[in-house]
């Protein structure tokens, strides 16, 4: 209740029309896309007044959204904002975690990515960075941890968190900020961290950026700066979480790269007793695993993408071939995927995944900047496309201006010998 009443404290908004002033003009009426304004005759509503004889009414359809501010002549509307900070007191927070996310025992390589930023991170900041771990029969698993960058790892094990399901991974996360109060919590925006990342944030009343792609510590070293794309990439927005503790942010995988493997790095191990009073309403009756793909796309030092440009899904058997000799994954743009020429899981972008790998060809491929923002960190690009002046173009290391369907069975027959 605590919390709620909180939250309904932080912002006030209200509009209002001085009537004294409003001449009943009726532009505001029509600037209103809401039709949440009408204009009465002062007899009606008992607002005499000595030269005006309408007046301007705002109903409950009103979204503050402030358009009629704007075109009112007389400057007769208002809208009034009241902030209040919530109860935090920013100096009792310190830290930045980052959560190593495991599966099946497995410290995930997002995490190993998270730590090299937050190496960085830290030190503009001046505090220790930590790894948050959970899981069954996992604690060895901290030492990796701590040759990657960890200073501190907390480690919280039980059968309840072998396997991921958010409620009881939710329950746990807030339970340590309450306890160990951190100042920033880095997550990979991967399935488990988008699933309980925004849980976690409402219930301890702060703010989440979802999908960063650039992190930085402002230049007084105090606040966290988010950026991440929107309007479906086409600007970057930076976000600042100043008024709330702790700073949340979510990371795509492969954006950051690790720390080389320290094994003479020492760290402290906290093993946190799993709260007995936590019971999640859930429970995993089956993990059933995607065998149809032959290599991880996330994981993968060599992905060969096809897109638009192949112009039926039967030609897709091109990419898979090539990327058969290379011992490749398979990757698609969004256009492929929402013609339904290829699954979902295969997408490379923004709204599909976010990979690095050694070297990416792109077949076919415009190079939207959709696209660009999941496969630019690839450290070689090499892009086919009909089109001199694909975007592509603008970011690959090599280049053929040519039909991909004479390029690609080229490029195989050559492999082949």
């Amino acid at each position: 209740m605590a919390a709620l009443s909180l939250k309904a404290a932080y912002l006030k908004m209200g509009i209002k029309v001085e009537k004294d002033k409003c001449s009943g003009c009726g532009l505001c009426v029509d600037a209103c896309p809401f039709a949440a304004i009408e204009v009465k005759s002062r007899e009606e509503t008992g607002d005499i007044h000595p030269r005006f004889k309408k007046v301007a009414l705002i109903n409950e359809a009103c979204t503050l959204c402030g358009a009629c501010v704007e075109v009112c002549p007389l400057g007769a509307i208002t809208i009034t904002k009241e902030e209040k900070k919530p109860q935090v007191n920013l100096k009792e927070y310190s830290g930045l975690w980052v959560f190593a996310e495991q599966i099946d025992g497995e410290i995930q390589e997002v995490a190993l990515e998270l730590l090299g930023k937050g190496a960085e991170l830290a030190k503009k900041r001046g505090c220790e960075l930590s790894a948050v771990l959970f899981g069954e029969g996992i604690k060895d698993k901290a030492q990796t941890l701590i040759e990657y960058g960890a200073d501190k790892v907390y480690v919280v094990e039980d059968p309840e968190l072998k396997n991921f399901m958010d409620e009881p991974y939710a329950d746990v996360l807030s339970h340590l900020i309450d306890k160990f109060k951190p100042e920033i919590i880095l997550m990979g925006a991967t399935t488990i961290g988008r699933t309980f990342a925004s849980r976690v944030a409402v219930r301890i009343f702060t703010g989440l950026t979802a999908d960063c792609t650039e992190l930085d510590i402002d230049p007084e070293g105090k606040i966290l700066i988010q950026t991440r794309p929107a309007f479906g990439g086409n600007i970057m927005a930076t976000i600042l979480t100043e008024h709330h503790r702790p700073q949340m942010a979510t990371v795509r995988h492969k954006v950051f790269k690790p720390l080389k493997k320290d094994i003479s790095r020492k760290g402290e191990i906290i093993e946190v007793e799993y709260p007995k009073e936590l019971s999640s309403r859930t429970e995993l009756v089956e993990s059933i695993k995607d065998k149809s793909v032959k290599v991880n796309l996330a994981d993968a030092d060599i992905i060969v993408s096809g897109g638009r440009g192949l112009g039926k899904p039967e030609n897709f058997k091109l990419i898979r071939e090539l990327a058969d000799l290379l011992g490749a994954a398979v990757g698609a743009s969004r256009a492929a995927v929402d013609a339904d020429w290829i699954p979902y899981s295969h997408q490379v972008g923004q709204t599909g995944r976010t990979v690095g790998p050694k070297a990416y060809f792109a077949i076919g491929i415009s190079g939207a900047i959709q696209h660009q923002v999941g496969m630019r960190s690839s450290d070689i690009i090499i892009a086919v496309n009909k089109d001199p002046h694909a975007a592509i173009f603008d970011i690959a290391d090599y280049g053929i201006v040519g039909d991909l369907f004479e390029v690609v069975p080229t490029l195989i027959k050559e492999l082949e010998k």
